[in-house]
């Protein structure tokens, strides 16, 4: 398949670009104009040109045809000083559907580190967009994402043809070390990531995770017989331990392992309730050791002796000192 970057495209003129014109020998006629949102630009002389849609040489050809009524042979120089943003549509399962509008300048890029635990560093790119610089935007993908299914579609140059569409297989890519491209992005563009129709195995958990097409970290909220409740910012596709971990593990005199509950919100608005026996030493995405999604809650419940005594707490504390505490298990041993 040709890169859909370069393959058959000729860059089209639209509101925000800016351009340079110049008459060869003839003063008065230089101006720095941008493409106004009705799509034309104001020339000396000539006043308002439409030119949206046009490429740089089909303006260039109508911006000559205009000057050849005051001017004889004029020879028309016409560049391209600065592109507009390009503007792109995120949809499927990626963090934060919706548009974006990606600059040439200051892009960001995320390179994932070789090696078992590497992080991610983030660098600065100057480079034009490309698919990989809008999913990072879009906050990266979900755990759920295919990465063997993204699609780009692409609007077609000619007024009123059809879309053109682009498939990309980047799971390959990650688990395969199979060459493929990351191609640039022009205004319009849609990109599309699909939904796994079957849970993924955990090589494939961990090799995205790592990529730069997961996001950094995903928030997972752990509360209950933990040591540090609250809001926790784990890698993303962590297993459950490192989330309990993050709050500081559990409390190993009131902590009921067993019944740990992971509460998942679906994409429909349903509340999905897992209820998980902790192993720390299990795989992956098994049944006692999950992976997370962003989002996620973790309850870590008492166990029933906790429960127990604080009930009994609860219970006796409007009594004061007249029960001692081996008065108050003799009654209900009794």
């Amino acid at each position: 398949m040709a890169d859909p970057g370069t393959a058959g495209f000729r860059y089209r003129l639209g509101p925000g670009d800016r351009l340079r014109m110049a008459v060869f020998r003839v003063e008065g006629y230089e101006a720095e104009v941008e493409v106004l949102a009705d799509g034309t630009i104001n020339l000396p002389r000539l006043g308002a040109v439409p030119v949206w849609g046009l490429a740089l040489d089909e303006a260039r050809q109508r911006i000559t045809k205009g000057y050849d009524r005051y001017l004889r042979n004029p020879l028309v120089y016409l560049d391209l000083v600065a592109p507009r943003p390009v503007r792109v549509t995120m949809l499927g399962e990626v963090q934060k559907p919706g548009f974006y509008t990606l600059s040439q300048a200051g892009q960001t890029a995320q390179l994932a580190a070789a090696g078992p635990g590497a992080g991610q560093t983030t660098v600065a790119s100057a480079g034009w967009p490309t698919l990989v610089d809008a999913v990072q935007r879009a906050g990266g993908v979900t755990a759920l994402a295919d990465l063997s299914e993204v699609v780009l579609s692409r609007p077609s140059p000619v007024p009123g043809g059809a879309p053109v569409e682009y498939r990309f297989d980047y799971q390959q890519l990650l688990m395969e070390n199979r060459s493929t491209v990351n191609p640039l992005l022009y205004d319009g563009d849609m990109i599309r990531v699909a939904r796994a129709e079957v849970p993924k195995p955990s090589d494939v958990l961990v090799r995205t995770a790592a990529s730069n097409f997961a996001p950094a970290t995903i928030g997972v909220t752990v509360v209950g017989e933990v040591v540090a409740p609250g809001l926790k910012q784990v890698r993303s596709n962590s297993p459950l331990v490192e989330a309990v971990i993050a709050a500081g593990d559990v409390n190993p005199l009131r902590a009921n392992s067993k019944e740990i509950r992971l509460i998942r919100v679906q994409p429909d608005g349903k509340v999905d309730v897992r209820t998980v026996a902790l192993d720390p030493s299990a795989p992956l995405d098994s049944p006692a050791n999950p992976s997370l999604h962003n989002g996620d809650m973790v309850v870590v419940p008492r166990n029933g002796w906790t429960r127990f005594n604080d009930f009994l707490v609860q219970a006796v504390t409007p009594l004061g000192p007249v029960l001692n505490a081996a008065s108050i298990y003799r009654i209900f041993a009794d």
